[in-house]
């Protein structure tokens, strides 16, 4: 009896240990996808935006407005790419924080936005991702403007 429960509790153990690999390398993948997305998100990247938003993602936007990712493409459509970003904020994230469980994730973190006259913006952004086909695209998103 004791043998079959050593055995039980190192697979249980290995088990778990797998399982916080797993849910690590998947932490990083989303860490990497999230900065990637930044860097591009920059310079109005059409294709940024279409492999990082799901087909029915949910947008809050930090001014109250809630759209999905037709809208976010119709407008980047609009607005044209810059290819140099010199007239878009350079953006980056702070203080990131990834939970990921199973195929959905949870993402928080500080965005700032940093103007070519030197302005910056700081927002509070949460995200749910979910893994499609092997890949994480994002179906939840929230953005609320951090005044201080």
């Amino acid at each position: 009896m004791k043998l079959s429960f050593t055995k039980a509790l190192t697979t249980a153990l290995i088990l778990l240990a797998s399982g916080f690999a797993a849910a690590n390398d998947d932490e990083k993948v989303i860490a990497s996808l999230l900065d990637t997305f930044l860097q591009e998100a920059s310079a109005n990247d059409i294709e940024a935006h279409d492999r990082f938003w799901s087909e029915d993602l949910i947008y809050t936007s930090s001014s109250g407005e809630r759209f999905g990712k037709t809208a976010i493409m119709a407008g980047l459509a609009e607005a044209g790419a810059d290819a140099d970003g010199d007239s878009n904020p350079r953006y980056r994230a702070e203080a990131v924080t990834i939970q990921v469980f199973d195929d959905t994730a949870l993402l928080t973190f500080e965005l700032v936005a940093k103007h070519s006259d030197q302005r910056v913006e700081r927002f509070y952004n949460s995200g749910g991702l979910r893994r499609l086909d092997g890949d994480w695209k994002v179906i939840v998103w929230h953005a609320t403007r951090r005044d201080h």
